[in-house]
């Protein structure tokens, strides 16, 4: 039995999909909020049951007779973020759970400025301390791409503040790779990297929109207070700015630089790249 948290969300979900690929549906399990929305798994003959990581009992009950349990990171940035998971590591190790596989973040290393990886730190920490086998997937950034480079085909100018290499990375490709993790028979023991083959700048990004488009693409770099100054004049929370502003940091100081092979291994082809992704936004 695999277990998999947050399974009507993004990751979760889409990893469930690419385990029923691979596994019978009767030795997947789901541990959700809200039982209803996860109605189309349950009809497909998935367990699913309600648990959420404020509730450590239901959380246990949702875990019990699994072999693995998926623990998808929390990301309310006002919860208690690192008590949460420790609570579902600990409702994992009641319920006999055998290894618990991570959701966590590339550059989750000791320096980085962006704030989630304190807690991704925290939670990795706890893992090694739980005496259970465990895993921890360092995910490369795979959030939608305009979320970091603006409103580039509106504008035809990718103007952010300074930037450095980051292999952006495909939502599904990590999900499938997840659920390539989970149901395989290689062990993974610690923290692992999963990212798209090369890292790229914005002024590699810029270059390979211009291709795709036919024009010109700029890249303009933005100072760091007017960035947040202007996030601000269109209606963006300044704390919420801010703590997007640490990722730009973050990455023009190199902490999601490394890129290696595991992702296109764990898929047996290679990851889509960003002009993959670029060009089917185009399209869509």
């Amino acid at each position: 039995m695999i277990v998999v948290t947050g399974a009507t969300g993004g990751l979760g979900g889409t990893t469930v999909e690419h385990l029923l690929k691979r596994v019978p549906a009767d030795e997947i399990g789901v541990s959700v909020r809200d039982t209803a929305k996860a109605r189309h798994l349950a009809d497909r003959g998935v367990r699913v049951r309600q648990g959420s990581y404020e509730d450590p009992a239901a959380l246990r009950d949702s875990f019990a007779g699994a072999e693995q349990v998926l623990l998808v990171s929390g990301n309310d940035p006002a919860a208690d973020i690192v008590g949460l998971h420790r609570g579902a590591v600990e409702a994992a190790i009641a319920a006999g759970v055998r290894r618990i596989v991570y959701t966590s973040q590339q550059g989750a290393v000791p320096g980085n400025p962006y704030p989630p990886s304190r807690f991704h730190i925290a939670t990795e920490a706890i893992l090694a301390d739980s005496g259970v086998a465990w895993t921890a997937l360092r995910n490369g950034a795979y959030g939608p791409l305009d979320q970091v480079l603006g409103p580039w085909r509106r504008t035809g100018v990718i103007a952010q503040p300074q930037d450095g290499p980051v292999p952006y990375t495909d939502r599904d490709d990590i999900a499938e790779a997840t659920a390539a993790v989970l149901a395989g028979d290689r062990a993974f023991d610690g923290p692992v990297d999963l990212t798209a083959p090369t890292a790229v700048t914005f002024e590699d990004v810029a270059k390979i929109a211009s291709d795709l488009t036919g024009g010109t693409v700029e890249r303009v770099v933005l100072d760091d207070e007017q960035w947040v100054a202007d996030q601000v004049a269109a209606g963006v929370p300044e704390e919420m700015a801010r703590l997007m502003l640490t990722w730009y940091q973050a990455a023009r100081a190199g902490h999601f630089a490394a890129a290696g092979p595991l992702l296109a291994d764990l898929l047996g082809r290679e990851p889509r790249t960003v002009a993959d992704r670029l060009a089917a936004g185009l399209t869509a």
